[in-house]
Parts: C-alpha cells; sequence; structure tokens
C-alpha cells in the first residue's frame, strides 16, 4: 500500500471539509414549515410550455394567522428570472383553502375561498 505524501493530505483535508460543509448546508436549509404561521402547501400549478415566461401558482394554508411571516414564507418559493411569475395565494386553515388551481384567473373558486393574503413575485430580468 501507498503511504500519501503530506502534500497530498494538504489537498485531500480541504476537499474532504468542502465536501462535509456541502453536506451539512444542504440538509440544514429553511423550509416554509421552519417559518411561524403554520404554513403548509396545499395545492400548486405551473404553465406546461416554457417558451415564456414560467408562471407558478400556489395555495398555501396559514394556522397561526398573528404570528405568520408572510413575507418570509413567500422568499422561500422558486420564482426565475426572464418574465416568470410566482404568485402565492394564503388562506386560513380554519376557513378551508382550495386543492386545486387553476391557470387562469382567478385561478381557484372566489365564491367558496378567500384569501387572507396574496404575494406576487416576479423575476428580476426582462
Amino acid at each position: 500500500m501507498k503511504k500519501v505524501s503530506k502534500r497530498g493530505w494538504y489537498i485531500i483535508i480541504p476537499l474532504v471539509l468542502v465536501l462535509v460543509y456541502f453536506i451539512y448546508d444542504s440538509f440544514t436549509q429553511k423550509s416554509i414549515k421552519d417559518i411561524p404561521g403554520g404554513f403548509k402547501e396545499q395545492a400548486f400549478v405551473r404553465n406546461e410550455q416554457n417558451k415564456g415566461g414560467i408562471v407558478r401558482i400556489y395555495a398555501v394554508s396559514v394556522s397561526d394567522i398573528p404570528n405568520a411571516q408572510f413575507d418570509e414564507a413567500a422568499a422561500l418559493f422558486p420564482t426565475n428570472d426572464y418574465a416568470s411569475t410566482t404568485t402565492i395565494y394564503f388562506f386560513d386553515e380554519k376557513e378551508g383553502y382550495p386543492t386545486s388551481l387553476e391557470l387562469t384567473p382567478p385561478h381557484f373558486d372566489t365564491a367558496a375561498y378567500k384569501a387572507i393574503s396574496i404575494i406576487k413575485r416576479t423575476g428580476t430580468k426582462k
């Protein structure tokens, strides 16, 4: 068996440390469940074609409205550049929420469900 030289250890140890950091970072990412408010994604729809901007629409239930941090939760949803939009509808968990959404407005049955907050995010480049 060949012995690893001192120079080899100077290369191997930093590579192992970087790999350990990447693994740790990927397992400790914040999710919507970590934000105060009791958020839970209930429905999602996305346009099928990619020739224009990507359109994503989410329905999210909220169980603790007084402590809910809507902007922080909305920041965790994906948004792409080049005319893409992400719309997040927040609903009171006690009042009900849609379990399916449509791409065409108003996206859900507005007679049956009332959104308590709507946040729309767009990409930065056009």
